[in-house]
């Protein structure tokens, strides 16, 4: 086991939570010890939910390990029933009590509950979150369509689930909306949409439609390929994020509705009119390293490279069971995969490729600060300004908008910062010159000098490795470095390192720089 300071995703029962609290009529009662209560808080802090999820704790403390726990359980389990009456319960142990086997499950079914009962067996310490989501979600489903015969579909207008969206799912709310929206003018009825908004009743009905469109396979694959196998259901598999894959998407369902889809869908696509402007131009070939779950991975490095122009210098997950695709896709560009849960690995290989932009998790928002790189947050695990209150999704052609918007910034705010940086020591510009307006003679006296950021550390060996490597630089040479425009920086930067570690110069100095870009240039 190791330890950390973050974590990309919590245990299985936080999937779980995130299944029940998406739904309506689904109470989830956790045999959870008092310090695993904390999870409430990532719904009402970070996504800002306007109530508590439903989730009863048993709360076990140290004294209680002495005597019946299971006895605590099935009294957790009476109480929520007779207080929420909900239309099914979810029972489960968090990690700390799983090593207790108290088997929920079975303590569960014994009280003989009028409503199902699904126990959901977690291995807290061989599986995370999103495994937990999804086998939390296709373990309701199971239930809730078992018994039932394949319906017969032929004479019924053709219909979909969208599957996948959950609780505390980054831009699950917008996604849901805009592909809905999609679907009606395409003419396509939407049959159920789960777990996010559903009732246990609701999943009953999912065999009805013709087909599964599963927006986040993280969360309902497993389900989906429960459901082609039990109810020969067709799955869609195209995410609809970014403007190509979108018209894909459209062609896919449109060829399984047999239908023609209506012309001028993309609406007013800013993303495509960019991809075709000579504003393109500017940040064309940029170094872009991608990393977060595997969906917006896999999707934001087809719309960095194909559709904004970006060079791909690094792609990874932190999804184990998605680290296949993942790796394809990786090969596709020529570069190979980081498949990793360690951040400390992922911010060394950000500072090896020393990209220009990085599209990633929070996590990568803090290392990319730390190493003076644009950053996007593209994929959970996500910060509360990540879910915002405005309609902001990812996916569809609205989404293909902000996703222009959310690669397109972060580098033109860099060029901002360069030009104020470049400008600084101009005598009409600098920090000491008071507004032109109050004459030549006045003067605004200098802000205190903020101290000098600490060396960065090396706090992990792949870090170490990296940041060893890498020649001193002298202050004046990295003043003159800051001086090169912030996005040929990074290439200035690596190719005057490469030009030091060949010849053994160390510290970089102003000459290296010059000398290696003689050198490169020549």
């Amino acid at each position: 086991m190791q330890l950390t300071l973050w974590s990309y995703e919590g245990p299985p029962h936080i999937g779980a939570m995130r299944i029940a609290t998406a739904m309506h009529g689904v109470h989830y009662v956790l045999h959870a010890p008092q310090g695993d209560t904390y999870a409430d808080l990532l719904f009402t802090m970070i996504e800002r939910r306007d109530r508590r999820p439903p989730v009863s704790y048993t709360t076990f403390q140290a004294r209680d390990l002495g005597g019946d726990t299971a006895e605590l359980f099935r009294t957790a389990v009476r109480d929520a029933y007779d207080r929420f009456r909900p239309e099914a319960m979810i029972v489960g142990a968090s990690c700390t009590a799983e090593l207790i086997q108290d088997d929920p499950g079975g303590l569960a079914a014994g009280l003989g509950l009028p409503i199902p009962v699904i126990p959901v067996e977690l291995p807290a310490y061989q599986r995370k979150e999103n495994w937990g989501a999804a086998e939390t979600f296709y373990q309701l489903v199971r239930v809730a369509t078992a018994g039932q015969a394949p319906p017969d579909r032929a004479a019924q207008p053709f219909c979909v689930n969208i599957l996948g969206p959950t609780a505390l799912g980054f831009r699950h709310r917008d996604d849901v909306r805009d592909i809905a929206a999609l679907l009606a003018r395409l003419g396509i009825a939407v049959n159920v949409i789960a777990p996010l908004g559903a009732s246990f009743a609701d999943l009953a009905r999912l065999p009805a439609a013709h087909a599964n469109l599963v927006l986040y396979p993280e969360a309902a694959g497993t389900a989906a390929a429960y459901l082609a196998r039990r109810f020969g259901q067709k799955t869609i598999a195209t995410v609809p994020i970014g403007l190509g894959a979108t018209r894909d998407f459209v062609a896919e369902i449109a060829g399984l509705a047999q239908i023609t889809p209506p012309p001028g869908l993309a609406g007013e696509s800013r993303l495509g009119w960019y991809s075709r402007s000579v504003d393109s131009t500017y940040l064309t070939g940029k170094r872009v390293f991608i990393f977060g779950d595997a969906t917006h991975a896999i999707a934001l490095a087809h719309v960095a490279t194909a559709e904004i122009g970006f060079s791909l210098v690094g792609l990874g997950t932190y999804s184990r069971e998605f680290a296949a695709p993942v790796r394809a896709a990786a090969q596709s560009y020529g570069i190979e995969a980081l498949i990793s849960d360690d951040y400390l690995a992922v911010e060394a290989a950000i500072a090896a490729a020393q990209p220009e932009l990085v599209l990633g998790t929070q996590m990568e928002r803090h290392m990319a600060k730390r190493l003076g790189i644009p950053c996007a947050v593209i994929s959970a695990p996500a910060h509360v300004q990540d879910f915002p209150a405005r309609h902001s999704p990812f996916a569809g052609f609205e989404g293909a908008n902000v996703l222009f918007d959310t690669l397109i910034h972060p580098l033109m705010m860099g060029l901002e910062e360069h030009l104020l940086g470049m400008f600084r020591d101009d005598f009409e510009f600098n920090d000491t010159a008071a507004p032109s307006h109050l004459g030549p003679h006045a003067t605004t006296p200098p802000e205190p000098a903020s101290p000098a950021p600490a060396p960065a550390g090396a706090t992990a060996g792949a870090l170490a490795d990296t940041l060893a490597s890498a020649p001193v630089w002298r202050d004046d040479a990295e003043a003159e470095l800051r001086k090169i425009p912030f996005f040929v920086r990074g290439k200035a930067r690596r190719n005057t390192e490469i030009f030091a570690r060949e010849r053994g110069l160390n510290p970089i100095t102003i000459e290296t720089i010059y000398d290696a870009k003689a050198h490169f240039s020549a």
